[in-house]
């Protein structure tokens, strides 16, 4: 009896195609929401101008986007020295390293973007839990989430010591008293609100359980052999 010449792909290649699919889609979807903001920045970003451009909310975004084909590229290239040297896992860390970066940094340089009263306004704190989350609103607290959510996603699968959802929280709480702090010490006219770190910290850990599938992966990989099997009883 003749096999069927057309048979259904891998499990495991069908999950990648669908999420890549659902993450292209969910970019561009994303770009098209905020392609009016994001223009109003392109000429003066294409021009080379600081002001205007990465002073300026709309400017990050945009040049984040931008250089996405670069980032894709240093991917590429990390994995390859690193597979040419035998690393074993060499795509997964080239990735992990290059979107923790990638998508931490810009939102980091936001957060600190100096006010207008920058340096003659003295630094402000708030440490009454969930008052601030009022005045957030939707956009703000959904920002706030995202500012380490690629650490709390790939921090994970990249260190072994990281893979547990307190230790992403802490993490993602650890990195936002940082800046908080620097908000504050370098006066530069923002809040810095404890409710900041806690939706932080929230993010981070959401998008740490987003990736709690390649946790054992990575640290397979990183003991270069499979683990043990159970010894019999009896």
């Amino acid at each position: 009896m003749a096999h069927n010449a057309f048979q259904p792909p891998p499990p495991r290649r069908t999950r990648a195609i669908v999420f890549s699919t659902v993450g292209i889609l969910a970019l561009a979807g994303a770009v098209y929401v905020v392609r009016r903001p994001l223009m109003m920045a392109a000429p003066t970003c294409m021009a080379g101008r600081w002001h205007g451009c990465l002073d300026t909310f709309n400017g990050v975004v945009l040049m984040t986007l931008g250089t996405l084909p670069l980032a894709v590229l240093v991917v590429w290239m990390l994995a390859r020295h690193r597979r040419a040297a035998g690393v074993t896992g060499a795509w997964r860390k080239s990735v992990a390293d290059v979107g923790m970066v990638h998508g931490t940094v810009p939102f980091v340089w936001m957060i600190l973007m100096p006010g207008a009263g920058a340096g003659t306004v003295p630094g402000r704190v708030s440490l009454i839990p969930l008052r601030d989350l009022i005045t957030m609103g939707p956009f703000g607290i959904a920002g706030n989430l995202l500012v380490f959510a690629a650490l709390g996603f790939f921090a994970p699968t990249r260190c072994a010591a990281l893979a547990s959802v307190p230790r992403v929280l802490a993490l993602g709480a650890g990195c936002s008293v940082l800046v908080e702090t620097a908000q504050y010490v370098l006066r530069l006219d923002r809040v810095s609100s404890v409710d900041d770190v806690l939706v932080n910290a929230v993010g981070a850990a959401l998008a740490g359980l987003a990736s709690r599938r390649w946790w054992h992966t990575g640290a397979r990989a990183r003991s270069g052999r499979p683990s043990p099997a159970p010894a019999p009883v009896g």
